[in-house]
């Protein structure tokens, strides 16, 4: 076999090949003996001239053209299909015939028949040159394809994975050539491939004599970039899946990615079980604190759920889990070391060590994940402190390094990670908002399920509220909505939902500036009940806003805003754009927010949510090596500011907890909202300690 295809690519390598994109047609002239034909690739413009019956996809080899292929040429991974463009062609001085390419053969009949093939692809494997051609490569043909992102102002992502597969025929053992299975693997990759691999896993080694006698000598191996062998099958085996997990403090995802497309095949979700030993992260270490080996407990707990993740993911996608060849993972530096097995306790008091703040690569087996033996996990580096590898992935996605305008990047969570700047300077600083932002510690909150309130407005007259449930359309107020909800009923708000009916609150005047609801309001609707010194907006039946729910997301709102002020103060400059992330910023409005002061004040068309952002870093670079080296030399200029010995943090909260600020004029807002004029509480809302209102009327008597 090998004897046979050496002499084949010499053949080939005697045609003259001019490989750069443009060259005149003068530059397209063969000084070798025999029959020549023109061939033109678009769309990279890559041409040559070579012997007629040379195969197409040989020919975009030696031109360095993107055609993807795993079978070798062998017509059975129908990767390499292409199509040929057919006309006059004067920019390329050839005229394309349709008889000058070679009719259909058996291996592509045979593959057409098998798992189809649109008429006009051809098989560059087992397609020849029998005169000038242009040859198109569609671009699920390309091996550095583009996965497309939705929203426009965020790059594509460039496939460029860490493991490839390649199937190969490995020449027998014989008695007059003592060499190892493992070094005949090599020369196969190598010979039929051009692929350099040095060494082998200990695994492999253990699995790749079966493998090839299995497979009759053929197998297909996944090799790394950095030429190891990690795996074997025997065959033919085409499926190569990596695994982007967020690690997050509340909930976890993880999505299923095919390595060699791009596509999602899966994504799953499931609840942080960590949350049993603290629901934000500094309680988590205070569990370590009070409970020595705790840690290990909450280490065994995460992984235990990353299996679970991985196991459903290959299910719903009707994989195994041996075809996940690599996992990449972020998370804030406390699931950063509890998933790597590392004590956070050092995170819990200044000046907040971390272990380490690079990148760290490792076995997948050493998480103890039950994956493919061969791979491996790659957790992005960390930016310092309490600004971890979740923030480092968000930063990577949407790209502010990139961009002219100032612009503030928060992944909100339990723990806000806050990032601020341009192509010219980045910074960033993480502020403890706790999980009142995802309806956490709220009287009613729940997490975002079927039922949960979503949406609500109030009407400023009459202050009767409406809303929306996750799980259907209708309003509170449209005819069907009892019906529609009957199996789900109305069970509590979920984050989004807290945000808008606080935000909808303050608006039509049930909440004060300063955070107070207002009692007064008790002679004009029954929605405005007293609960001892305090009183409670009547939203649904028993769902109710308590006193205690508002002053929860003002301490929540007030750590994010000083957080991101303080950036401003730092850089200088003002947020001209600001990027709400996180699965549940996804899902906050942009008007609510800044309504409730959470964000800065800029113009509300320049605030987009983006959804789980370092999930889809977490993405890219499981699909592009070369964004790992980007997102590691991107954490080393990142400024990282310290909120916990910063003086003006304080400051900053302190007017924060007003709504949306005390003293901040939120311009821009007012062009679009017409905010209420600052009242206070008057003393008919008791003395609760709940009321800031409450407090003063107290020392007004005192005096």
């Amino acid at each position: 076999f090998k004897s046979k295809r050496r002499t084949k690519m010499t053949e080939t390598r005697q045609a003259e090949i001019v490989s750069v994109s443009g060259a005149s047609s003068d530059q397209l002239t063969s000084h070798v003996e025999g029959e020549t034909a023109k061939i033109v690739f678009t769309p990279s413009g890559r041409r040559g001239v070579f012997p007629v019956g040379t195969k197409v996809l040989d020919a975009a080899r030696h031109l360095g053209v993107d055609i993807d292929s795993v079978c070798g040429g062998r017509g059975i991974c129908g990767r390499c299909q292409v199509v040929q463009s057919v006309g006059d062609f004067p920019k390329f001085g050839l005229k394309s015939a349709e008889d000058n390419i070679s009719e259909f053969n058996a291996k592509e009949e045979r593959y057409k028949e098998k798992r189809g093939m649109d008429d006009d692809r051809r098989l560059s494997c087992s397609t020849t040159i029998q005169g000038d051609l242009v040859i198109d490569v569609p671009e699920s043909s390309q091996v550095h394809k583009q996965v497309v992102r939705k929203r426009a102002e965020v790059r594509d992502i460039e496939l460029n994975p860490v493991v490839r597969l390649y199937y190969v025929e490995v020449e027998e053992p014989d008695m007059h050539k003592p060499t190892g299975d493992f070094e005949r693997i090599a020369e196969a990759l190598k010979d039929q491939w051009e692929v350099e691999v040095t060494n082998a896993d200990l695994k492999v080694l253990q699995l790749l004599q079966k493998a090839l006698r299995d497979g009759e000598w053929k197998i297909t191996a996944a090799v790394r970039h950095d030429g190891e062998l990690t795996f074997v099958w025997p065959g033919f085996h085409d499926k190569a899946f990596g695994l982007a997990v967020d690690v997050g403090s509340t909930t976890m995802s993880a999505h299923l990615t095919n390595l060699q497309t791009g596509e999602v095949v899966s994504s799953v979700g499931a609840m942080n079980p960590q949350i049993r030993f603290g629901e934000d992260l500094m309680s988590r270490v205070s569990y370590v604190m009070m409970n020595p080996g705790g840690e290990e407990d909450m280490t065994r707990a995460v992984r235990e759920t990353l299996n679970f993740l991985a196991s459903q993911a290959v299910t719903e996608a009707g994989l195994k889990l041996s075809d996940i060849l690599d996992i990449v993972l972020v998370g804030n530096p406390i699931m950063h070391h509890l998933l790597l097995g590392v004590n956070p306790v050092e995170l819990g008091w200044a000046p907040f060590a971390l272990a380490t703040n690079s990148a760290v690569k490792v076995w997948a087996n050493e998480l103890e994940l039950n994956v493919n033996p061969g791979a491996r996990a790659y957790i992005l580096p960390c930016v310092a402190g309490h600004v971890g590898a979740d923030a480092a992935a968000v930063t990577l996605a949407e790209g502010p390094q990139f961009r002219d305008e100032i612009t503030l990047v928060v992944d909100v969570g339990t723990n806000a990670e806050i990032v601020l700047g341009n192509k010219d300077r980045l910074l960033a600083c993480s502020s403890p908002t706790g999980p009142a932002l995802e309806g956490a510690q709220i009287s009613s909150g729940q997490r975002a399920a079927a039922g949960a309130i979503e949406r609500v407005r109030i009407d400023p007259e009459t202050l009767e509220p409406r809303f929306k449930v996750i799980g259907c359309d209708l309003w509170s107020d449209d005819e069907g909505f009892a019906a529609a909800t009957s199996k789900t009923g109305v069970t509590g708000i979920c984050g989004s939902g807290i945000i808008e009916v606080l935000a909808e609150m303050y608006l039509a005047g049930i909440i004060t500036h300063d955070g107070i609801i207002d009692g007064t309001l008790k002679s004009k609707t029954d929605r405005v009940v007293e609960n001892g010194r305090t009183f409670d907006y009547v939203l649904h039946h028993d769902i109710k806003v308590i006193q205690a729910d508002v002053r929860a997301i003002q301490l929540a709102k007030a750590a994010l805003y000083a957080g991101a002020q303080l950036l401003v103060d730092k850089l200088g400059k003002p947020v001209e754009r600001v990027v709400l992330a996180g699965a549940f910023g996804s899902h906050i409005d942009p008007k609510y927010a800044m309504v409730l002061g959470l964000i800065p004040d800029c113009k509300l068309d320049m605030v987009a949510s983006v959804g789980n952002a370092a999930g889809t870093g977490a993405r890219i670079a499981l699909l592009n090596k070369d964004a790992r080296r980007e997102v590691e030399t991107l954490v080393q200029n990142i400024e990282k500011i310290e909120t916990a010995v910063e003086e003006k943090f304080q400051a900053h909260f302190v007017e924060a907890m007003a709504f949306p600020h005390k003293t901040a004029p939120y311009e821009n807002l007012k062009q679009v909202v017409n905010l209420p004029e600052p009242k206070i509480a008057s003393s008919d809302n008791g003395d609760g300690d709940e009321g800031s209102g409450g407090r003063r009327s107290r020392r007004r008597r005192r005096g």
